[in-house]
């Protein structure tokens, strides 16, 4: 059976003394920094009275929501019964373990606080947002190859490959096909979306066009993901992601169909 050996990447990308500065932490400044100030640019074309100034002040905000929904998402969702013997682990954050749904109720619960602050519209100041937030998706996912974490379930694919953890056998590279989808692919059709002046007006759209379509990119790329140790497979053999994902599919429908009806009448 042919298969990669995983390549010696070192998740620290550079030492100064007891500093360490990792490809993942770097994939998320990257992310932040480019998706800003896209959402600069972005603000423009959607001309809904939001200024590309207000994206800049919510930098701090959306990197608060991430960080902190990120945590508490993965607390709750992954390892629940190991935090609530030992509390005090949930506060160190640079032991690992971060939710992307955890992360993303982060950034909502911000956006909704940022916009009833500056008084303008929730959805068109999400929209934008939405069409940026695959720039940070992708390089997270990236970085979890480097790290050699978060690896795909055993295969005998010609292009499997053996990570340092993940036993003898080679796995899918899951992490460089949820690298592709959730980051490359849905951040390519969002931009495209987001040049049509009809998508554009109808506020809320762009945003249920990003729940439900990461959140199906996410289910069917998590049947090539090896499952969390700690959970295993859950209800009808589903993965803790794939359940989580099921609301994000309903509630982006009802989003779409909710600016489309809108629109109407």
């Amino acid at each position: 059976m042919f298969a990669f050996v995983f390549p010696p990447l070192d998740p620290v990308l550079l030492s100064l003394g007891p500093l360490e500065i990792r490809w993942y932490a770097l994939a998320y400044v990257v992310g932040f920094v480019a998706g800003i100030a896209l959402c600069k640019k972005l603000a423009l074309r959607f001309n809904q009275g939001i200024k590309p100034a207000d994206y800049d002040d919510f930098l701090t905000w959306a990197i608060i929501g991430t960080l902190l929904g990120g945590r508490l998402g993965y607390v709750l969702f992954y390892q629940g019964a190991y935090y609530l013997e030992q509390p005090l682990e949930a506060l160190k954050i640079w032991h690992g373990g971060m939710s992307f749904h955890g992360g993303m109720l982060g950034v909502i619960a911000a956006a909704t606080l940022f916009a009833r602050r500056r008084k303008f519209s929730f959805f068109a100041f999400t929209d934008v947002l939405a069409v940026v937030t695959p720039i940070g998706l992708g390089l997270g996912r990236l970085a979890n190859f480097v790290n050699g974490e978060l690896f795909g379930r055993v295969t005998d694919a010609p292009w499997g490959v053996i990570f340092p953890h993940g036993g003898e056998l080679p796995r899918h590279p899951s992490q460089l096909y949820e690298a592709g989808l959730e980051g490359l692919v849905l951040f390519a059709l969002l931009m495209l979306a987001s040049r049509f002046e009809g998508v554009r007006r109808r506020q809320g759209m762009i945003s249920g066009l990003f729940l439900s379509l990461y959140a199906l990119f996410r289910f069917g790329g998590e049947f090539f993901r090896e499952p969390d140790a700690q959970l295993g497979f859950l209800f009808a053999g589903a993965t803790m992601g794939q359940l989580l994902c099921v609301p994000m599919i309903l509630f982006g429908v009802f989003l779409i169909g909710r600016a489309y009806h809108r629109d109407r009448t």
